[in-house]
């Protein structure tokens, strides 16, 4: 048992670390809560309640893609997804911001999903890794988002 990745013999390993553990729970929580509440919710608080209690670099890096989503995109809907900061249309995850800091990688990313419209060609990318936003990033993103939510 030399490996460093290896758990000592008395704990079982069932191929899903601590935090991913964690944002599964997280979301099993958000469904239910949904189920209960119906129309009361406040998501956009939410999300917002969600960005404040994060690290400093990732909430500043969250709270840049939200005002980018609210003014380039704003058909689309804010919600916690996983436990962190989605922007959904028609009830489905466009797109997500995803701290460093959930599952200690050395980056945040803003990931897109299926109902994002940004096809071109037959490759694109669909996850962008984030350390800090430039002025030219922040257009980017607001071009992408645009073309996401169409």
């Amino acid at each position: 048992m030399n490996n460093s990745t290896e758990k000592n013999s008395t704990e079982k390993y069932d191929g899903f670390t601590d935090e991913e553990r964690d944002a599964m729970k997280e979301r099993a929580k958000e469904l239910k809560k949904t189920a209960r509440r119906g129309a009361k919710a406040d998501p956009e608080a939410e999300v917002l309640e969600k960005i404040a209690e994060m690290p400093d670099d990732d909430r500043v890096l969250a709270e840049t893609i939200h005002a980018i989503v609210k003014a380039s995109a704003p058909a689309l809907t804010s919600k916690l997804w996983y436990g962190q900061p989605a922007y959904a249309k028609d009830g489905k995850i466009v797109c997500f911001f995803q701290g460093k800091y959930k599952f200690k990688a050395r980056y945040a990313t803003l990931g897109f999903n299926d109902p994002a419209n940004l096809d071109d060609g037959t490759m694109w990318p669909t996850a962008f890794a984030l350390t800090k936003l430039t002025a030219d990033d922040e257009a980017r993103i607001g071009e992408l988002l645009k073309k996401a939510a169409s």
